[in-house]
């Protein structure tokens, strides 16, 4: 157990800590000027996705918007259900994604899986953003999502070591469409790197028990 103090005195332990917040807050902002800094990456190959309506280009994900947010969903070709944790972040997001369009921006998800399989989901757990498959490209593969390899193993995909459950992994890609219909990949983020996009963490750590695993 933590030390009981009266009001007066947590309060002024409260100012303390605040102080230490306000300055990660800031370096928080410091942090995103920086991540919107990086330099991109043209786009040059001719990815295709699977959605509800039949064959889309990633140029067709952006619909009428200039930016977008992948979410990569683990959901493997051979799987009869997505992976919880992934389904966790859906279930964070779903019912959100019209509110993107303020920033000019879309958010879908993306997975391995058959659309078959997607809708089937969706429809079952209440998922109302878009969600597509690339099942028959190279997309996961070349954003580190996903391997050739069945089995659970770690790999550097060039910027960390991700660890694959079934040759699957989850993360976030970011990508942006110029006036020309040029796209080019401009951030990913995996691991913890994706927690801040889950509101469900910062609600944990504010618990006096923390996180529970």
């Amino acid at each position: 157990m933590n030390k009981i103090l009266s009001r007066e005195q947590w309060q002024k332990e409260r100012r303390k800590l605040l102080a230490e917040e306000k300055a990660h807050t800031r370096a928080g902002d410091r942090l995103a000027h920086a991540r919107r800094e990086l330099p991109w990456v043209r786009v040059e190959e001719g990815y295709h996705f699977t959605g509800s309506t039949g064959s889309l280009s990633l140029v067709d994900l952006f619909g009428i918007e200039s930016q977008l947010i992948i979410y990569h969903l683990m959901f493997g070709v051979s799987w009869e259900e997505p992976c919880p944790g992934c389904s966790a972040w859906a279930d964070a997001f779903n019912g959100t994604t019209d509110s993107f369009s303020n920033a000019d921006a879309k958010l879908i998800a993306v997975s391995r899986a058959p659309i078959e399989r997607l809708t089937e989901t969706a429809n079952k757990r209440g998922w109302t953003f878009t969600w597509v498959s690339s099942g028959g490209s190279d997309f996961n593969l070349h954003y580190g999502v996903s391997t050739n390899e069945e089995g659970q193993e770690k790999k550097d995909i060039g910027t960390e070591e991700i660890e694959f459950d079934r040759g699957e992994n989850h993360g976030i890609s970011v990508f942006v469409k110029e006036a020309d219909g040029s796209i080019f990949h401009t951030y990913s983020c995996y691991n913890r790197g994706i927690e801040a996009m889950n509101g469900a963490f910062a609600y944990y750590d504010l618990l006096p028990y923390g996180r529970k695993w």
